[in-house]
């Protein structure tokens, strides 16, 4: 992973066989971002990717393999008890042009991915609601 910062903006390029989350993670943590947004692009050759669904509060998640191209990552940094927080969800193409997305678990870089990380000056942390069954916002 190589990186340029523009103010509070921070522009990444992750490289073949980075795992996305783990490793947007850790720069955050590096460079003590506890507030912002991520967006990117790239490929990936392994994800899996989650959907919440709301009657049974519990996450069905779906690993794909093959050839994927990230045509949106969206998501954004908070804390949950200190710790950094990625929510991540992901569009992923395939070699069919069949769209698939959801909450991003992981994701595997195939040959290179593209990220822009804005820092926002301050922390928000999360906590467990126990009605909704996720980890929201803590004001």
């Amino acid at each position: 992973m190589e990186f340029a910062q523009f103010g509070s903006k921070y522009v990444l390029r992750l490289d073949k066989g980075e795992e996305v989350v783990e490793t947007l993670k850790k720069f955050c943590q590096q460079q003590k971002i506890t507030l912002g947004w991520v967006k990117g692009i790239g490929a990936v050759d392994k994800a899996t990717i989650g959907l919440f669904e709301v009657d049974s509060k519990q996450y069905h998640s779906v690993e794909l393999k093959g050839d994927y191209e990230i045509t949106s990552l969206l998501g954004n940094i908070s804390t949950m008890k200190g710790e950094t927080y990625l929510h991540l969800h992901i569009n992923l193409s395939d070699a069919e042009y069949k769209t698939y997305g959801g909450h991003l678990n992981e994701a595997v870089i195939s040959a290179t991915g593209e990220f822009l990380i804005e820092a926002i000056e301050g922390s928000i942390d999360r906590e467990f609601n126990q009605e909704i069954g996720l980890n929201l916002y803590k004001f």
